[in-house]
């Protein structure tokens, strides 16, 4: 049976993608970051799920997994990933390195770590990134650089991995039902929160348009397991693609706002987000 690797596996679409492909046959690793977490994720499927600790900006964990993974790897699903939120102005240097942290140096330190083992199987790599990784939006800056920067460097892997023929495939969600979403509007508040008083003066049009977009997000957010099947077919298609958008709607989204000019694109972005 084939073998993957799946971080940030504790929930959310990461718990999805391990439910959804030890229901059809494979076995997976789960990365999580406690035992706690490990041990509720192989309740899932005992014959199919286990697990490893691995936090993905940790290197004592990252240098463990030669040791704690199967000989065999069929593949690896970078999911692990957070979202900082708030306007650019606002982001401290160490929000910066947070963000940049996980989603994108643990994402392709983890992929270092198991290409060994890939090249033996001819595996594959798969990142989750997100609409955002082409659509830049306002108080979600720092999040949609660090897809950006995912997908720039996923597309310079995939060339790399060429005469291996291990495949690389960037997916792109949108809105997904996952507790992230479901508690949006705690963010927001933490984030309102935390800002000095100038700021709050600055971008209080920002932060209530922010708000009332919220709302709308989580009722048109999809099911996990749509992330997931999409995840099955880019590690079984015999020619998967670069990238896999998830959702008819995104992917309108995304062929209209890029042939758009960048004043018009702008515009709608900026309403759609309720900005001022």
């Amino acid at each position: 049976m084939p073998t993957a690797l799946v971080t940030g596996a504790s929930r959310g679409i990461g718990k999805g993608i391990v439910e959804h492909l030890a229901a059809r046959g494979w076995d997976v690793i789960a990365g999580v970051r406690s035992q706690q977490d490990a041990d509720a994720v192989t309740k899932l499927d005992p014959q199919r799920v286990s697990s490893v600790i691995l936090d993905v900006t940790s290197a004592d964990d990252i240098a463990a997994l030669d040791a704690s993974l199967p000989e065999h790897l069929d593949a690896v699903v970078n999911n692990a990933g957070i979202a900082v939120g708030g306007a650019v102005e606002m982001l401290s240097p160490d929000d910066w390195r947070k963000q940049l942290e996980i989603n994108v140096i643990g994402a392709f330190a983890v992929t270092q770590a198991v290409l060994p083992r890939l090249r033996k199987s001819r595996g594959r790599v798969v990142f989750i990134s997100s609409v955002n990784g082409r659509l830049s939006m306002p108080l979600v800056g720092a999040y949609a650089a660090s897809k950006f920067a995912l997908e720039a460097a996923a597309d310079a892997l995939r060339m790399e991995l060429t005469p291996w023929k291990i495949r690389v495939i960037v997916v792109e969600p949108a809105q997904t039902d996952t507790d992230m979403w479901r508690t949006a509007d705690t963010m927001v508040a933490d984030l309102e929160a935390g800002l000095s008083a100038e700021h709050k003066s600055l971008y209080a049009k920002h932060i209530v348009g922010f708000k009332k977009m919220i709302p709308m997000s989580q009722k048109i957010a999809v099911p996990t397991e749509k992330v997931s099947a999409v995840v099955e077919e880019a590690l079984t298609a015999r020619r998967p693609r670069a990238r896999y958008i998830v959702g008819l709607g995104p992917k309108a989204q995304v062929a209209l706002m890029a042939v758009l000019p960048t004043k018009l694109r702008d515009i709608a972005l900026r309403k759609v987000s309720g900005q001022p």
